[in-house]
């Protein structure tokens, strides 16, 4: 059964680190969805998050060769754990007089904002979960779509609950 993973990998920040781990994939024909890196609070490490899909059996391989890697620090399928998912678009969109104000309504129910304006179109940023972004996508689409960049997932597991202190107040 083919499924979607999503796979947090900590790495030395140093080149060539990210064509290995890429590389990685496309040697043994596995394709990468969705790829988003950057510099962790440590500057000396680096965040890979991506996105693969492939039966639990394919991924498990995944995952030990990435652990195998030089300058692998950590390697975790976040798919097993509670995790927060985002993405975020910036869509181009053409702005005619007569559809400025439902361009407008759209961004604010889907809480994006418009980050550029020029006479013809409006650029919005929205971020969100991938079916947030698809939705807008959707309904911006017959206003007429110039351009759209995205953002690959990025997401980071949820922080565990600490229970609540039950001890009694003093009275």
């Amino acid at each position: 059964m083919e499924n979607r993973r999503t796979i947090s990998v900590l790495v030395d920040n140093e080149p060539g680190v990210l064509v290995r781990v890429t590389g990685l994939f496309s040697g043994r024909g596995f394709n990468i969805e969705s790829l988003s890196v950057a510099e962790t609070m440590d500057p000396g490490v680096s965040r890979i998050t991506l996105v693969t899909s492939g039966s639990p059996a394919i991924v498990e391989q995944i995952v030990k060769q990435l652990r195998k890697l030089i300058n692998v620090i950590k390697v975790v399928d976040l798919t097993e754990t509670e995790f927060v998912e985002r993405e975020m678009a910036l869509i181009r969109v053409r702005a005619e007089a007569g559809s400025r104000a439902e361009i407008l309504r759209i961004a604010d129910i889907f809480r994006g904002k418009v980050v550029d304006v020029s006479p013809r179109y409006y650029t919005i940023e929205v971020t969100g979960q991938e079916a947030k972004i698809e939705a807008i996508l959707d309904l911006l689409h017959h206003l007429g779509i110039e351009e759209i960049v995205r953002t690959g997932k990025i997401a980071i597991a949820r922080a565990k609950k600490t229970p609540k202190n039950n001890a009694r107040s003093a009275t």
